[in-house]
């Protein structure tokens, strides 16, 4: 990848001798604009030259004055969705962007569960993506996937193309990208741009700046320190700062709406920093893109049994950072799968519930859909003689069992803080756990294991897993 950037490098200084205009690949045919916004494009032309963009849905002209190292960039106002529109570009010789949508775009981010296409990965397969690719074609659905690339030094382009949703591209294309997308199109109906970017693998440390972190995060990695082009060979995803350079960064400025993500397994290890991290990530990402607190949305891991590769950890550790990282970011939500997930696999099939809990969020809070399903959350606890009590925040709906009655997910202790199976029941929103084991209780938990079919529901939508005590 790193030798097809530096061909790349070399062809676009060939054109700019040639005195072309260039622009990143993200700013091409078919692409989708930011409704309502003052767009940014940039790219690369003739030193000291005027160049004027003028889009067809206004027939305005605005210019700007390449610098003197070839770059130059522009703000262009955008309508309300609509389209196909054409933008012509012009220093004398002339560039035409043609097939432009304008509606809502959308980034999104993460390790493998966000990239695992709608195709599935091998012997891995999408649950009912065979029948939602006979019914997946929209001209009006832009799709973009950033090819993977890692560099020790931040970059200005990428690889990729926008292409129309067709079962061919849908089928190479993000399955959670591509759920949260739809949805979106059938409750908007405006155009909708999806620009994927992921690794599998990748650890929330690869997607930020080395400036904005803490010295003590970049311990755990042999690549801690200044990053080389032979350390990004050797563990290319997983050094810090490598995916933020060689992915990310060329993105950075380009107008959109908000951001999904779906990250964490990587991290699993190392949980204790994550709430932190995450929200760090967020606000760097924000500061640098300048569009205020755009919109995060990210999925909570699924539930998986990460003895079965090895690791000694306690997932439910990250998935509660993730649960704290909610109030950390301003303008974030995080979309629960405590149901979703697959005790052998770390790559759940149920990637339409990723997307769909997405979408809600999105629509819910970003464009003020009302009474939509939402999420109930652990509140707190009180113990009456040898029963506790446990109450939720935003549980208008009332809790229940997903199939009538507990599954084998409560726990309760006591002062000895050994954990017991407990009995469960519910009454309207509060859940009641006892043990005939644990006369006065101190402490309860609810799925706190790496694998745990969630089962605690509350209208439609699981309940995180938690715990009240901090062993």
């Amino acid at each position: 990848m790193n030798r097809l950037l530096t061909l790349l490098s070399a062809l676009l200084v060939a054109i700019m001798a040639q005195a072309k205009v260039v622009m990143p690949r993200f700013f091409g045919d078919g692409m989708v604009l930011q409704q309502n916004a003052r767009c940014r494009l940039w790219g690369t032309a003739v030193a000291g030259k005027a160049l004027t963009v003028r889009p067809s849905w206004n027939g305005h002209g605005y210019t700007t004055k390449v610098d003197a190292g070839g770059h130059w960039a522009v703000e262009v106002p955008t309508p309300s969705a609509g389209g196909p529109y054409d933008i012509t570009l012009s220093d004398g010789d002339r560039l035409t962007i043609r097939n432009v949508l304008i509606g809502e775009v959308w980034i999104c981010s993460g390790q493998s569960n966000m990239e695992m296409p709608m195709k599935g990965f091998k012997a891995q397969p999408v649950e009912g993506a065979d029948a939602d690719l006979l019914s997946c074609r929209d001209p009006r659905l832009r799709l973009f996937t950033v090819s993977r690339n890692a560099t020790a030094q931040p970059v200005d382009t990428v690889v990729g193309q926008w292409d129309e949703a067709t079962a061919a591209t849908v089928r190479q294309f993000s399955a959670t990208a591509y759920y949260f997308g739809k949805a979106l199109r059938q409750s908007l109906d405006v155009p909708v741009g999806l620009i994927v970017v992921s690794w599998g693998g990748s650890a929330c440390e690869a997607w930020m700046n080395r400036k904005w972190m803490d010295p003590a995060w970049l311990a755990p990695f042999k690549c801690g320190g200044s990053v080389t082009s032979a350390d990004v060979e050797r563990l290319h995803q997983r050094c810090p700062t490598v995916l933020y350079n060689g992915m990310l960064h060329p993105l950075i400025g380009l107008s959109m709406r908000g951001v999904i993500w779906y990250q964490g397994e990587e991290n699993v290890s190392r949980a204790s920093t994550y709430a932190d991290q995450l929200s760090t990530m967020v606000r760097g990402w924000r500061t640098e893109w300048g569009l205020g607190d755009f919109p995060f949305y990210y999925c909570q891991i699924a539930p998986y049994d990460y003895s079965l590769i090895g690791w000694n950890y306690n997932s439910a550790f990250l998935r509660e950072q993730q649960s704290r990282a909610e109030g950390l970011i301003p303008n974030s939500r995080m979309a629960v799968l405590m149901d979703a997930g697959l005790k052998q696999g770390i790559h759940p099939r149920k990637k339409r519930q990723a997307g769909d809990r997405l979408a809600l969020l999105a629509l819910g809070n970003t464009y003020g859909m009302a009474r939509l399903p939402d999420y109930a959350k652990y509140k707190n606890v009180e113990f009456h003689g040898d029963t506790a009590v446990v109450a939720f925040d935003n549980s208008r709906e009332w809790i229940y069992f997903e199939n009538g009655t507990a599954a084998d997910n409560y726990e309760i202790a006591g002062s000895d803080r050994v954990f017991h199976k407990a009995k469960a029941w519910i009454k309207r929103n509060r859940l009641y756990l006892r043990s005939d084991s644990v006369r006065q209780p101190v402490a309860v938990r609810y799925a706190f294991h790496d694998w745990a079919g969630g089962d605690l529901m509350h209208d439609g939508l699981p309940v995180s897993s938690f715990r009240s005590d901090n062993w």
